[in-house]
């Protein structure tokens, strides 16, 4: 999936004339990309446009135009996007309360490697957790992770072709599995994957948004 240049974005006032249409979209293409993993537990998958709101929304809270910060915010962001062999998603932990959220946080130690996705018919696959830096240590896990999923190419054809996706976790403090997600989801996902698979019958997807 193409990364994000500083030709891709709109500029200050160009956005803030657009930002509620964009946000309207980003919000139902969001609802294709999020995996409730539990009460307190979420997968939120990027991709490039949902990227492309975050960084638009950086710029516009931070006020920034000089073309070497814009810059600055496309490289933190881009890492993201999805590689074409991957899906790639921000895992967050929530809990209303400020001590149960203290105190699930130490339990929680270690939880973004513990997640887990399967495409039917194949083995599951592990997150690979924040590879930037680290978000954990011996005392407590952070809130939010960012983590990736490599897919075989026999389970990216799968997925292509409509077989069903599972996630889940596999912590000590936090097991549980979704089953079978509802398949816009996993033809949603399907997107992310690059075009050298398409040589295969693949179902048809739908308009991102």
């Amino acid at each position: 999936m193409k990364k994000l240049t500083r030709e891709d974005l709109l500029g200050l006032e160009q956005y803030a004339a657009q930002r509620a249409a964009f946000r309207e979209r980003m919000m139902a293409h969001k609802r294709l990309r999020r995996v409730a993993l539990g009460d307190h537990a979420s997968l939120h998958f990027e991709d490039r446009l949902t990227i492309q709101y975050q960084v638009q929304e950086m710029l516009r809270i931070e006020r920034i135009f000089a073309p070497d910060e814009v810059q600055a915010e496309l490289d933190s962001y881009n890492p993201l996007i999805p590689d074409g062999t991957n899906l790639k998603a921000t895992l967050m932990l929530e809990y209303a309360d400020p001590r149960q959220r203290r105190e699930a946080l130490a339990a929680l130690v270690g939880i973004e490697h513990r997640i887990w996705l399967r495409v039917a018919g194949h083995p599951p696959v592990q997150a690979i957790a924040d590879e930037d830096l680290p978000r954990s240590d011996q005392r407590k896990t952070s809130a939010v992770h960012f983590l990736r999923f490599e897919l075989e190419p026999a389970m990216a054809v799968s997925l292509r072709r409509g077989a069903l996706l599972a996630m889940g976790c596999d912590h000590p403090a936090y097991r549980l599995r979704t089953g079978a997600l509802p398949a816009a989801i996993g033809a949603a996902l399907a997107g992310d994957l690059e075009t050298s698979i398409q040589a295969t019958p693949a179902c048809k997807l739908p308009e991102p948004y």
